[in-house]
């Protein structure tokens, strides 16, 4: 059950960096809600649903845990990518910009 809360808290940091680099504006961040799941697509789109016990059960057999904080970005043209947050400088501005 944790796991799918971090995928999920790493979907709405993604959420929330493509926001506000596509309006130019830093958008509120909101924390996820237990047992909630989010897709994040190549092209900066993104959904998300409560799946069921069995589904949620399912998912947490694919799932792993996550670490340190992530972060995604999009370009100009929506693309979505994902931060390199491996090095201390990266994690502190990531755990920074995440408060």
């Amino acid at each position: 059950m944790h796991s799918i809360k971090f995928v999920l808290i790493a979907g709405l940091v993604g959420l929330s960096a493509s926001q506000a680099f596509a309006e130019d504006t830093m958008g509120a961040m909101t924390m996820m809600k237990g047992g909630q799941v989010t897709a994040i697509m190549p092209d900066g789109h993104m959904g998300t649903m409560m799946p069921d016990a069995k589904m949620s059960a399912e998912m947490m057999k694919m799932a792993k845990p996550i670490k340190h904080c992530m972060m995604m970005i999009t370009d100009a043209k929506g693309k979505a990518y994902m931060v390199d947050t491996s090095t201390k400088k990266a994690q502190a501005e990531c755990e920074k910009m995440a408060m």
